[in-house]
């Protein structure tokens, strides 16, 4: 049997007529940026994640980008993020003319560690003149950035209470979370503002490159709007020098309008498949996702931690199962980030995340009997003896 990573095909024949209509309409009106499927995608989507709006933008990086700039992270400020995550986290606070500061992850949820970011605010910054400062810098915190990594969100609540306590943004980056929910309020609703992408292999997918920012601020959404059109609050009145063509195109649009209706049924088999794998992986010499108390994890990816990873990933691919690695080299021992001096130890809960780390292969049409056949293999690979017949 080979399993795939991923399987986007199956989903897309299931709304391949809603597409092919949507994309026959563009072609008619010839109206390819902006419009009625950008909007209807934008109100759509804000529902969904239970926020009052939604700015569709180009791709995932340039959401982070653009919520950061929105939210007043500029030139010369710094962004607290981690250090386990995709690098386009980092892109985006760049872009803006900030750098970040890394902190590492909660061995448990692979999410922000809520300690190690108030040891930083507390002990390596102090207020002056009504700005929180970093003491060695001189350089204004400006924001949290906390990632809802692989579908599961971070524990945004004391997350928020320390952005409040010391008069910072926090932003999320939810690019992962379609869906997901924390205490009940979905990912995109919880910070300042949430930063989406609609990549092609996400749980809500165009295809190609898209995103979106979520917020409950409407001056957050005007200047996103602005922000996201070269900086124009109307054609060729440029009102900062800090705009991009970052637009949402109509094409893409139709794409996620007609994935939208089916969001929840892919959402609910993918849990099914995480439900699979937990029961046939129980017992096994390998550390299976955690599902928070406070979190309902949409399984973007399904990630184990094994030992001698690069074995087991080759065994399994001999057996024809594709798997992933998210992600191999935490971004504080990246060549792109070497200037910060951060060595082998920094954090160590992301080292040891980034080598044990295998993705599994998880999309909503994976059948039972596939994920039988790669828990039948895993448990090879790693040395653990099958689940005993009914013992499920």
């Amino acid at each position: 049997m080979k399993v795939p990573f991923t399987d986007l095909r199956a989903m897309h024949e299931e709304v391949r007529a809603e597409i092919e209509r949507g994309w026959s309409g563009i072609i008619d009106q010839s109206a390819f940026i902006g419009g009625r499927p950008v909007a209807d995608f934008e109100r759509v989507f804000a529902e969904y994640c239970g926020a009052k709006f939604c700015v569709g933008v180009g791709s995932g990086t340039d959401s982070i980008r653009v919520a950061l700039q929105a939210v007043g992270v500029t030139h010369g400020d710094l962004v607290v993020t981690v250090a386990h995550t995709f690098i386009a986290s980092v892109e985006g606070i760049t872009q803006c003319g900030a750098a970040p500061v890394f902190v590492d992850v909660d061995p448990v949820s692979y999410t922000m560690d809520v300690a190690a970011t108030e040891r930083y605010l507390a002990g390596a910054c102090e207020s002056r003149g009504g700005r929180l400062v970093e003491r060695a810098s001189g350089r204004r915190v400006a924001a949290l950035l906390p990632v809802h990594l692989y579908g599961q969100s971070a524990d945004i609540d004391p997350l928020l209470a320390l952005a409040r306590r010391y008069g910072i943004k926090l932003v999320e980056d939810a690019a992962q979370a379609h869906g997901a929910t924390y205490k009940g309020r979905t990912c995109g609703s919880l910070g300042d503002a949430a930063a989406f992408s609609f990549y092609p292999g996400k749980n809500l997918g165009a295809m190609g490159e898209a995103g979106a920012i979520t917020t409950n601020d409407a001056a957050v959404a005007d200047l996103s709007k602005v922000l996201r059109e070269h900086g124009q609050k109307e054609r060729y009145i440029h009102v900062t020098s800090e705009g991009s063509n970052a637009r949402l195109d109509a094409v893409q649009a139709v794409v996620l309008n007609a994935k939208m209706p089916k969001m929840p049924e892919w959402t609910d088999m993918r849990r099914r498949a995480a439900a699979w794998y937990a029961d046939r992986l129980a017992g096994a010499n390998l550390v299976i996702p955690a599902e928070m108390d406070y979190a309902t994890h949409v399984y973007h990816l399904y990630v184990v931690q094994v030992d001698d990873r690069d074995r087991v990933r080759k065994l399994l691919d001999e057996r024809g199962i594709g798997t992933g690695l998210h992600y191999p080299v935490p971004l504080h021992l990246q060549e792109a980030y070497r200037d910060m001096k951060l060595g082998v130890g920094a954090f160590p809960v992301s080292e040891q995340v980034a080598s044990r780390g295998l993705s599994l292969p998880m999309f909503p049409h994976i059948t039972e009997e596939q994920v039988d056949y790669v828990a039948s293999a895993l448990r090879e690979a790693v040395g653990s003896a099958l689940a005993p017949s009914g013992a499920r």
